[in-house]
């Protein structure tokens, strides 16, 4: 593991001491949270190729409390599961027991003392609420301060909360007070840079005199998004007043690779480095060159399959990072775009033999094939009903079931009796 080296010109001049079940982010090269791209199967596939740290992606606190904590023995991970009323009708609509929704997956052996959950909120005491009940499961918590979309913003949570830096410190001091001290982890926070130097040095300054123990900056603003390049003139002065306080300073933009991000962190004096994009693009971005480098887009792909077979990730989500992992590399992605089920995508992948027994089962325990079998029954009776429609336009004649009345002689062979006849026939023998 290949991480930064302690450079006597960046040495902490104090150090906010470390929880006993928390993690220093101090050199550190690690994963950043993603919503979609952050679940279970990439944080264990970016650990294997050599992340340091996971974060998990944005949970609302909202959506966490009220869960249930269930270890599930099929998997060996701990999940925290919710059963969605306005999910049930659509489930009995499609045939299909209605399913408890996982909320939050961690592997308990494999992300031991590597995971740190992102929490999103607007209320210290739903914060408290909703930390409270993953705390004793992961190594921090991490207060999203830094999303710019609007359904983190619209709740006042995310990069709003950089205009209101009093509930942002507030939020943080009920976390470190009442969460981190009872479990022994570490509270962080992630910022976006203010429009001034001035207003982020105010911000940084008071953020870091909340007791937290990590600090990561996102090297844009608000406005800005990934496609524009990342800013670093801040970094230095962030990094330095993080040092005074001795909290850990990671960066995070623009990060493309493990050894661009101990490059960096050197460069810039702050303490490690978080990648996102390159990451949720080919995580083996981390995988040091000592260990082979970046791995090709297929084998990395084939080993995400196998991940998530193994922790019977959903398959919408696997799906998506599928289309992450292999945009635009081969018609086996394109196809794989359309695939309903985890047994259609390995047999597009070329992966039958090796997963195909597998893939079948998962498909079975996650409600696929009933889901599959009735997508295809809906599209039979829909292009009946295209194909009666045009003929229709066409002028053909489209024969259509004719409604007898009783007592209706229908034209029959010699000796057949219609049924519809048989109440007339009835009551004229009667009158004989």
């Amino acid at each position: 593991m290949a991480s930064l080296p302690a450079s006597p010109t960046r040495a902490p001049l104090k150090t906010v001491p470390i929880p006993r079940n928390g993690v220093d982010y101090r050199h550190k090269i690690v994963l950043a949270p993603m919503v979609r791209s952050g679940e279970l199967p990439s944080r264990l596939l970016a650990l294997q190729y050599g992340a340091d740290l996971v974060w998990g992606p944005e949970t609302i606190d909202r959506a966490l409390i009220g869960t249930t904590r269930k270890t599930n023995p099929a998997t060996g991970t701990i999940d925290f599961t919710r059963l969605p009323s306005h999910n049930n009708a659509k489930a009995a609509k499609r045939g299909e027991e209605a399913k408890e929704s996982v909320i939050f997956r961690i592997h308990p052996e494999k992300e031991r003392g590597r995971l740190v959950y992102q929490i999103g909120t607007a209320k210290p005491e739903l914060a408290v609420q909703a930390a409270r009940l993953v705390a004793g499961d992961v190594a921090g918590i991490d207060v999203n301060a830094g999303c710019p979309k609007a359904f983190s913003t619209g709740g006042g949570m995310g990069a709003a909360l950089l205009k209101e830096p009093e509930k942002l410190c507030t939020i943080l001091r009920a976390l470190v007070s009442e969460i981190g001290e009872e479990f022994g982890i570490g509270i962080s926070v992630k910022i976006r840079l203010l429009e001034t130097r001035e207003e982020t040095r105010s911000l940084v300054e008071r953020l870091v005199q909340t007791g937290i123990t990590g600090l990561t900056v996102h090297c844009r603003t608000t406005p800005m998004r990934p496609r524009e390049r990342a800013i670093r003139e801040q970094l230095r002065m962030i990094g330095e007043i993080c040092r005074q306080a001795g909290v850990a300073c990671l960066m995070n933009g623009d990060v493309t690779s493990r050894e661009e991000g101990v490059r960096l962190a050197e460069e810039f004096g702050v303490d490690g480095a978080m990648i996102a994009t390159a990451a949720e693009a080919n995580p083996s971005v981390f995988r040091t060159a000592e260990r082979g480098g970046k791995v090709d887009w297929k084998e990395v792909s084939a080993e995400y399959m196998r991940v998530a077979l193994q922790v019977e990730n959903k398959w919408g989500n696997t799906k998506f990072t599928l289309g992450q992992l292999m945009m635009g590399k081969a018609e086996s992605a394109r196809k794989c775009q359309v695939a309903k089920s985890y047994s259609q995508a390995v047999e597009y992948m070329g992966l039958t033999e090796e997963l195909g027994e597998i893939a079948d089962m998962v498909d079975e325990k996650l409600g696929l094939k009933v889901r599959v079998a009735n997508m295809e029954k809906s599209k039979g009776v829909e292009k009946a009903m295209k194909e009666n429609k045009s003929a229709k336009a066409a002028g053909k004649h489209v024969p259509m079931p004719k409604r007898r009345e009783q007592g209706t002689i229908n034209p029959l062979t010699p000796g057949q009796m219609s049924v519809s006849s048989m109440p007339a026939m009835v009551s004229a023998c009667s009158s004989l």
